[in-house]
């Protein structure tokens, strides 16, 4: 692993594969009685989110503390962010804190690589999402969960298709999917109307298709995105309905998809419009599981990042191992 963790790019496959393979140890975890391991017992990480967050926000959390780290909160809205600091001096701040990773979500792309190309932190600097670029802990996520559903334990995703639907321009999701499934071996399709793909996406490793139905037979995974109207200045489409008829997932269309199929959404959904209630309920909706894959896999990376070389979970029994796992 490198020190910092800002794009799906630089992941090479054995990188990628390493990250899902500790994961699944790290998920072993959350069935003990104890969810904690002492591997980074002394360090600190800090979220950094400049953006509104439930999801990637608390699963970091939850990840840290898993793995006994002390974490700070910093949220833009109540901080000097709002009086007009600039992020070099927040940086400057959680340095001389002790910042040992900073976990940073921000409304302009290119905000995480500046952090961590800049000499204002030495601490790992892992992106949560960047503006409309990348959020490559949610392609890990994703990937795991796709793993786990299609391929199996310890395999990559060879011959796989996945079908992205939705709001790509805007999508840091797609961005991030589209380099990392290539890279574990899959075959992405993206679908949209031609107003939400972005510029010189003929340049992407995917295929483009702009009719829903003439690839959902050939789909192992659909993957909806959440049109972001927050991100949006003009009108990308004739109206909500029009959009639902054209590029939502219903329940006639999810029973157009092979048995082993699964339904994918990175959340929050907007019901009714990329995907009804029957699909988001249904069996085949692996939205929750995706959260709860979340915080397994974002162990993974701040392990992999801050904890070194040694096993992530030691297999010594002896008593000194139990007491220092229930610490």
């Amino acid at each position: 692993m490198k020190r910092h963790l800002i794009s799906a790019a630089d992941l090479t496959r054995d990188d990628a594969l390493l990250i899902l393979d500790t994961a699944e140890e790290m998920a072993r975890v959350a069935d003990r009685p104890i969810k904690k391991l002492p591997t980074l017992r002394g360090r600190t990480v800090v979220n950094l989110f400049f953006e509104d967050s439930t999801r990637t926000r608390i699963s970091f959390e939850a990840a840290a503390k898993r793995l006994s780290a002390d974490v700070i909160n910093f949220s833009a809205k109540g901080s000097s962010v709002s009086k007009g600091e600039s992020l070099k001096d927040t940086a400057l701040t959680l340095e001389a804190m002790g910042a040992d990773a900073v976990v940073i979500r921000h409304h302009s792309s290119g905000a995480p690589h500046r952090l961590a190309t800049s000499e204002w932190i030495n601490a790992s600097v892992v992106n949560a999402g960047d503006g409309t670029h990348e959020h490559p802990t949610q392609a890990l996520l994703d990937a795991f969960t796709m793993r786990r559903h299609l391929s199996g334990v310890g395999r990559d995703l060879e011959g796989r298709r996945v079908t992205v639907v939705g709001d790509i321009l805007h999508s840091r999701v797609a961005r991030s999917n589209v380099l990392l499934l290539t890279t574990l071996g899959a075959r992405v399709t993206l679908v949209a109307p031609p107003t939400l793909l972005p510029i010189g996406v003929e340049k992407w490793p995917c295929e483009v298709s702009y009719d829903l139905d003439a690839v959902l037979a050939k789909s192992d995974a659909v993957m909806m995105l959440r049109v972001q109207r927050e991100r949006m200045n003009a009108a990308y489409f004739p109206t909500e309905r029009e959009y639902a008829r054209r590029y939502g997932l219903d329940g006639q269309r999810m029973a157009a998809l092979p048995e082993h199929a699964i339904v994918m959404h990175p959340g929050p959904m907007n019901r009714g419009m990329e995907i009804t209630a029957e699909v988001a309920d249904s069996p085949r909706c692996t939205a929750v599981e995706q959260v709860a894959n979340g915080v397994s896999t974002r162990m993974a990376v701040l392990y992999l990042l801050l904890g070194g070389s040694e096993p992530a979970i030691s297999t010594d029994r002896s008593d000194s191992a139990r007491t220092e796992e229930s610490k």
